[in-house]
């Protein structure tokens, strides 16, 4: 998959060091990964919800959300946010 962008999981990772290789690790697998459909996206993420239009990874023994708009069809993510998961839990993201 083509991830876009990956500056989101940088910049989360400078502000949550302890983040960082859970947030790598993350992203390592989704570059490699090719999903036809969600049902193949929980067979390597089997943790990962659709909530609307988007799709949320728990990342991190859930330390951390990825909300994210996946398009199997076209190979592409689009990291929308990434979030602690106290801050997902308030919402704001959903506006």
């Amino acid at each position: 998959m083509h991830v876009i962008t990956r500056k989101r999981l940088n910049d989360f990772a400078a502000n949550y060091p302890d983040t960082r290789s859970a947030l790598a690790h993350w992203y390592t697998i989704m570059r490699k990964a090719r999903f036809a459909n969600f049902v193949q996206l929980r067979q390597t993420f089997p943790h990962a919800d659709v909530v609307g239009k988007f799709t949320v990874f728990d990342i991190g023994g859930n330390k951390v959300r990825l909300i994210a708009a996946v398009h199997s069809n076209r190979g592409k993510i689009y990291i929308r946010h990434v979030l602690t998961h106290e801050d997902y839990d308030k919402g704001k993201w959903k506006q």
